[in-house]
């Protein structure tokens, strides 16, 4: 895939200059808007820089070799392969969020939306551990779950491990099969390009009910990151909660 992977790089490269990388949350942090911005991922520039990033032309052959990736994934699927699983010399692209004290990451095609906490209204008879109740997304009515206490982890107890001194707890929306689902995160970091081949196996000290949901684990700025397999996890919650 030689025209994505040039594709991808030149819209990186065009991007590093920004003012995000130098005076920015990615700089010295100098930028006299982050005062009322906080991150800058909240300001106009950003945000237009993005916008920019998504309209720019794609490059000859791209929308080809899209097509041809896809209907191989289909075809594969077809044949009761698992056209989900990394092979050594897959990229995927990732997001990375904390729960409590661990890191952990999910295909970053599955979000659609970072959002800010708000009050969770309980189903009588109904919301526990995992299904915590009802939350209001942009006047949709959206499930909320904990995927803390599905993945068994423990408390929030001991030193913090965030990687930025902004640091606050969201509500992320993700879609799986038509279905959303909404469960907070102690701390979003964004986007990272995993290499398959960087996977490691899960070890046998890491709780039983994390392990059953992880496909491997891989190292991020000094961090261990759980890869979540994301059909396993979202069929437990259909079965769980539904």
């Amino acid at each position: 895939m030689a025209t994505l992977d040039a594709f991808e790089k030149d819209g990186s490269a065009s991007l590093a200059d920004h003012c995000w990388n130098r005076i920015g949350v990615l700089g010295d942090r100098t930028c006299p808007e982050l005062i009322q911005v906080t991150h800058c991922r909240n300001c106009l520039v950003y945000r237009l820089a993005g916008r920019n990033l998504l309209d720019r032309e794609a490059p000859r052959g791209y929308r080809h070799e899209w097509t041809e990736r896809l209907s191989s994934d289909r075809r594969l699927d077809e044949a009761g392969e698992q056209p989900h699983a990394l092979s050594a010399q897959a990229l995927v692209s990732v997001v990375i969020f904390r729960l409590r004290q661990e890191w952990f990451a999910l295909p970053a095609a599955l979000f659609r939306e970072v959002a800010s906490p708000s009050v969770i209204r309980t189903l009588p008879h109904r919301s526990n551990q995992v299904l915590l109740g009802l939350v209001n997304i942009r006047g949709e009515i959206q499930l909320c779950v904990s995927l803390a206490d599905l993945l068994g982890l423990e408390g929030s107890e001991g030193p913090s491990r965030a990687i930025s001194p902004v640091v606050y707890s969201r509500f992320v929306v993700v879609e799986f099969e038509g279905s959303p689902w909404v469960f907070a995160v102690d701390e979003l970091y964004g986007v990272h390009r995993l290499d398959g081949g960087t996977l490691q196996d899960t070890p046998i000290h890491v709780t039983k009910a994390r392990s059953n949901f992880t496909r491997g684990l891989f190292t991020w700025k000094k961090h261990s990151v759980s890869y979540l397999d994301e059909e396993l996890l979202f069929h437990t919650l259909n079965r769980r909660v539904l």
